[in-house]
């Protein structure tokens, strides 16, 4: 296999399994657990809670009309995993790591999108706190997007990206 096939099947495989898990495991919520139920995992920490979501990240732009959240997340969404193709292309071969946060980044953001041409909002359902404190509910998606961004903030903090 050469190279340049080698960095699209790690693409194709990395972010094909974050959407995959992030869809299974929202389909898995929504068929068996009712909207704002939730499922008690750890007491006083961790539950499993239906939710959606119809902001961003932190429920950023939740209280703007339909429409213009519609417009705000599906154009930008695409954009961004326009632009992290474009970035994944241009340091896939000579930067491993990096080429992982950006295909969970990638993989993320699809997720993410399939839920908002679906239902207009995103299901979360991951649902972390201690005592009045509360971490906006998330889900594999999200996780996945944190954990590539890491990655990504690590490559410029240590200069580790190419050069353009």
């Amino acid at each position: 296999m050469n190279l340049i096939s080698k960095v699209w099947l790690r693409l194709i495989l990395v972010s094909g399994c974050v959407i995959f898990a992030d869809q299974i495991t929202k389909y898995i919520i929504k068929t068996n657990l009712a909207l704002y139920d939730n499922i008690i995992v750890i007491e006083k920490f961790f539950n499993i809670t239906h939710i959606l979501n119809p902001g961003g990240a932190f429920g950023f732009f939740a209280s703007q009309s339909p429409e213009i959240r519609k417009f705000i997340f599906l154009f930008m969404s695409s954009v961004i995993a326009l632009f992290v193709l474009w970035f994944y292309k241009r340091c896939a071969a000579d930067f491993i790591f990096l080429s992982y946060g950006l295909a969970l980044i990638f993989g993320g953001a699809i997720g993410n999108l399939i839920d908002r041409f679906r239902y207009g909002k995103v299901v979360d359902f991951l649902d972390f706190y201690m005592g009045s404190v509360h971490w906006p509910a998330f889900n594999v998606a999200d996780s996945a997007i944190s954990v590539g961004m890491g990655i990504l903030i690590y490559h410029i903090v240590f200069n580790k990206v190419p050069d353009f």
